[in-house]
C-alpha cells in the first residue's frame, strides 16, 4: 500500500478549461480546507495533487497528458494524484492505462464524492474511480472557497441536452439539471452580504434554466428578476446562452433589471445553414440573424460575444466565406475562434476530417484578422466616452493604477490604488491597447 493517512497534509490543484470547471474547483477546495488540509502553490511540496480537466479543446486534453504523464516520470511518487473534471468522465477508467501512476479519477458528476475517494485510496492504497453519466447529488456550493472577493461564479444548471455533432459537453457532463431556484437565490444573498458586487450565473445552457423542473414554474428571465431586487449585487452576467432558447423575455430583462449587464455570450458556430445543420444547433443562419436584430431592438447597446469553428467537415470555401460575411456583419464585441478539432465519442469523430490542417489555418487566421479590424475600429469608437468600470483588482504593473471590466465587458486600466478594488466607478476614455481601454476616473 502505497499511502497512510497521515500523509495528507496539503494540497495543490490546477484548473484547465471553462468557468464551470473554475467554480468546480472552488468547491473542491472548499471540501479540501474542510477536511482540514491547506491549499499550497507549490506542487512539488504537495501531498494531494488534483487537476481538474477540460475536454473541449484537443489541446486542453494534450496539456493535461503531457503535464500529469511527467509526473508519472519523476523519482517523486508519494503524492496522491487525482484526475477531476470532464476528461475524467471522457475517459473514466482508461486513464489509469495511460497514467498508471493516478490514484483516483473523479467525474463532474462526482464532486460531491472527493471525501469518499480520497478515503478510500488512503485505506486502500487501491487506484479508484467514479464517474456518474448523471448529476444527482447537490453540491456544497456554500462551502466554496473563491480567492477573488469581489466577482463570483454561481452555477444554476448542469449538463446540457442539445447534442452538438462536435460537442463532448453531454457526454462529460450529463443531461440539464436546474438547481432549485431559493437555493441560488440564498447563495446570491449570502455573497452579497460577504461584499461581492458581481456575480455571473453559469450553465452550458443557462437559457434552459428551469426547463427540466416545470413544477418550479419559474424560467431563466424569472431567476433574473428575483436576483436584481438583492442588496449588494451590482452586476449580474450569465454564459453560456444557446441562441434556441433566448426568449424575447430574456431580452426584455436585460433591458429592464439595472443590475442584469448588457452583454451576451451568443455562439453561431458557422455561417452556413448547412454546416449549422451537420453540427446539430437546431437553427438556420437566418433564424439566428432575426434573434440577434430582435435583442438589438430591445437592448440597443448591447455588446455580443460569439464562438465560431471552422473547418468543420465538409466545410467549403463558400461556406467559410458565408460565416466570414457574418462576422463581417454583426460585429461581435468579443469572437472565440477556433479550428475543428474532433473529440473521442462525438458523432462528428465517425465522419472524415476532409478540411486539411493548413486550409482551417488559413480561414482561422482570416478570420483573426477580420475580428482584429473589429476590436481596433470599436476601441476606437470608446474614446472620449465615459463608461462604469467596477474595479477588480490593482494592475499588473505597478501599485499605481488598477484595472475592471464596463458593463459590456471590456478591460479597462486606470490610475487607482488597492483601495479602490470592489468600487464602481466611472471612467473617462482616452486610449485603449489591443484588447484594453484606457481612462482616467
Amino acid at each position: 500500500m502505497r499511502h497512510s493517512k497521515k500523509d495528507l497534509k496539503t494540497f495543490y490543484v490546477r484548473t484547465y478549461g471553462c468557468q464551470m470547471n473554475e467554480l468546480d474547483t472552488e468547491i473542491m477546495v472548499g471540501t479540501l480546507e474542510e477536511r482540514g488540509l491547506t491549499r499550497t502553490q507549490n506542487e512539488k511540496a504537495a501531498d494531494l495533487l488534483i487537476f481538474n480537466t477540460c475536454s473541449v479543446r484537443d489541446l486542453a486534453e494534450r496539456k493535461v497528458m503531457g503535464k500529469v504523464g511527467q509526473l508519472g516520470r519523476s523519482k517523486r511518487r508519494e503524492s496522491v494524484i487525482g484526475v477531476t473534471g470532464c476528461m475524467a468522465n471522457a475517459k473514466k477508467d482508461s486513464l489509469f492505462r495511460k497514467l498508471p501512476h493516478i490514484d483516483f479519477v473523479l467525474g463532474t458528476n462526482n464532486i460531491h464524492d472527493l471525501n469518499h475517494v480520497l478515503d478510500d485510496v488512503m485505506a486502500t492504497g487501491k487506484q479508484t474511480f467514479r464517474t456518474d453519466q448523471q448529476f444527482t447529488t447537490e453540491l456544497d456550493y456554500q462551502g466554496a472557497v473563491r480567492d477573488d472577493k469581489v466577482k463570483a461564479f454561481i452555477s444554476i444548471i448542469r449538463g446540457c441536452d442539445k447534442y452538438c455533432t462536435y460537442c463532448v459537453v453531454p457526454y462529460t457532463r450529463g443531461p440539464e439539471v436546474s438547481r432549485e431556484l431559493t437555493d441560488i437565490v440564498q447563495e446570491c444573498e449570502k455573497l452579497a452580504g460577504n461584499g461581492y458586487k458581481e456575480i455571473t450565473l453559469l450553465g452550458q445552457n443557462v437559457n434552459s434554466f428551469g426547463k427540466d423542473k416545470p413544477e418550479m414554474k419559474k424560467l431563466f428571465h424569472d431567476l433574473l428578476y428575483e436576483i436584481d431586487k438583492i442588496d449588494g449585487i451590482e452586476r449580474i452576467r450569465f454564459m453560456t446562452s444557446h441562441p434556441v432558447d433566448i426568449t424575447r423575455e430574456l431580452m426584455e430583462a436585460i433591458r429592464d433589471l439595472n443590475s442584469v449587464c448588457e452583454f451576451v455570450h451568443f455562439p453561431i458556430q458557422a455561417g452556413s445553414s448547412r454546416i449549422l445543420r451537420k453540427m446539430h444547433r437546431i437553427y438556420t443562419k437566418e433564424q439566428y440573424l432575426e434573434k440577434v436584430a430582435m435583442l438589438r431592438e430591445i437592448v440597443p447597446n448591447v455588446a455580443l460575444g460569439t464562438d465560431i469553428i471552422v473547418g468543420f467537415p465538409t466545410e467549403t470555401d463558400e461556406e467559410f466565406e458565408m460565416t466570414y460575411d457574418v462576422l463581417k456583419e454583426l460585429e461581435y464585441d468579443v469572437a472565440f475562434l477556433f479550428a475543428y478539432s474532433p473529440r473521442q465519442g462525438t458523432p462528428a469523430m465517425r465522419w472524415v476530417d476532409d478540411v486539411p490542417e493548413e486550409v482551417k489555418q488559413e480561414r482561422l487566421h482570416s478570420l483573426i484578422e477580420l475580428q482584429n479590424e473589429i476590436t481596433a475600429k470599436k476601441q476606437q469608437q470608446m474614446i472620449g466616452k465615459t463608461v462604469e468600470i467596477l474595479v477588480e483588482d490593482v494592475g499588473r504593473r505597478d501599485d499605481q493604477t488598477v484595472k475592471g471590466r464596463t458593463r459590456c465587458w471590456k478591460n479597462t486600466i486606470f490610475p487607482g490604488t488597492k483601495k479602490d478594488i470592489g468600487k464602481l466607478v466611472k471612467v473617462k476614455v482616452h486610449g485603449y491597447n489591443h484588447q484594453t481601454l484606457m481612462g482616467t476616473v
